[in-house]
C-alpha cells in the first residue's frame, strides 16, 4: 500500500490490538510495564530492530553497534530494542534522541531503561521504556545485533513491521497484516464513534452491543 503512516497516525493502540486479535494475531502487545517515559506519549512508524545483551566488562569498542543502528535508520523508522527487560542501566538518553530527531526517526521503544529525562521532556521525541536510571549501559549491556528479528514480551518483531504506542501501551503490526489491519481499524474506529453516540443518548449497553457488535 502507499504510505501507511497518515492512516496509522489517526488510530490508537486499543483499536489496532482488537483488530489484530480478530485477525488471529493475538500476541502483538508489549508488556504493560513498557510505557512512555517522556511527555511525548505517542509513537508510530516503521520498526527497526536491535538486540542488547548483558555484559560484565566494558567492551573494546563500547557503543559500536548502538551507534551503528542510529546511523542505519531512516526517516519514519522507530528503534525497537530487545534488552531482556534489563533494569540495571540506561540504554538511551538526550544525545541519541538528538541524533534521531535530525534523521527524522520517530521514536525509540526499549525493554530497558532510559535517562536524561530533564532534557527528553523538552524534546518532541517519544521514548518508551520500562524504567529510568542514571546508570550508563557501558559495561552493563551492549548491542549484539541490529536489523535482526527480536522478541519482546513474547511478541515477535522484525524490520518492516509497524508500531503504534500511546498512553495505553504499545502494539506491533506485522508487515504482512498491515493493509488489512489498517482497513479494519479505520472501520472499527468509525463504528465506535457511532456506539459512543448511542450510549451518550442513553441506549442500554446490551442494546448497543446487539446493534453494533462493538464494545
Amino acid at each position: 500500500m502507499s504510505d501507511p503512516l497518515p492512516v496509522l497516525e489517526k488510530l490508537y493502540s486499543a483499536v489496532v490490538a482488537d483488530v489484530l486479535d480478530g485477525l488471529g494475531h493475538r500476541q502483538q502487545t508489549l508488556g504493560a510495564n513498557l510505557r512512555a517515559a517522556t511527555s511525548a506519549r505517542r509513537v508510530c512508524g516503521r520498526v527497526y530492530t536491535a538486540k542488547a545483551e548483558p555484559v560484565d566488562a566494558i567492551p573494546t569498542e563500547p557503543y559500536k553497534l548502538e551507534m551503528a543502528v542510529i546511523d542505519a535508520m531512516q526517516a519514519d523508522d522507530v528503534l525497537v530494542v530487545d534488552a531482556g527487560n534489563s533494569l540495571n542501566c540506561s540504554f538511551w538518553g538526550e544525545l541519541l534522541s538528538t541524533a534521531c530527531i535530525a534523521k527524522g526517526v520517530r521514536g525509540a521503544v526499549m525493554s530497558t531503561c532510559t535517562r536524561d529525562l530533564w532534557a527528553l521532556e523538552k524534546m518532541d521525541f517519544p521514548v518508551f521504556a520500562i524504567g529510568t536510571t542514571p546508570a550508563d549501559s557501558k559495561g552493563r549491556i551492549d548491542v549484539t545485533a541490529i536489523g535482526e528479528p527480536i522478541t519482546i514480551d513474547g511478541v515477535k518483531i522484525k524490520n518492516g513491521d509497524y508500531i503504534l504506542g500511546d498512553a495505553d501501551g504499545v502494539v506491533i503490526i506485522p508487515a504482512e497484516a498491515l493493509e488489512e489491519t489498517l482497513r479494519l481499524a479505520q472501520k472499527k474506529a468509525a463504528g465506535e464513534n457511532t456506539v459512543r453516540d448511542d450510549l451518550a443518548n442513553g441506549m442500554p449497553v446490551t442494546e448497543a452491543f446487539a446493534k453494533h457488535g462493538i464494545l
